[in-house]
């Protein structure tokens, strides 16, 4: 349990710095996730339409 704890604090802490040395890298990376989440739910509204 401690190991898991240990890497979530490392994990967090490496975003953290992330965000605060490249702000710009961070705010990319974060836009490239949403624009995946946006098409998977394109593609999956596309699916169910065309089942009607």
């Amino acid at each position: 349990m401690q190991v898991k704890k240990v890497l979530t604090y490392a994990a967090i802490a490496f975003v953290a710095f992330y965000l605060f040395t490249r702000p710009a890298d961070a705010a990319s990376a974060v836009r490239g996730a949403m624009d995946t989440v946006v098409n998977a739910a394109d593609s999956l509204a596309l699916f169910v339409a065309k089942l009607t």
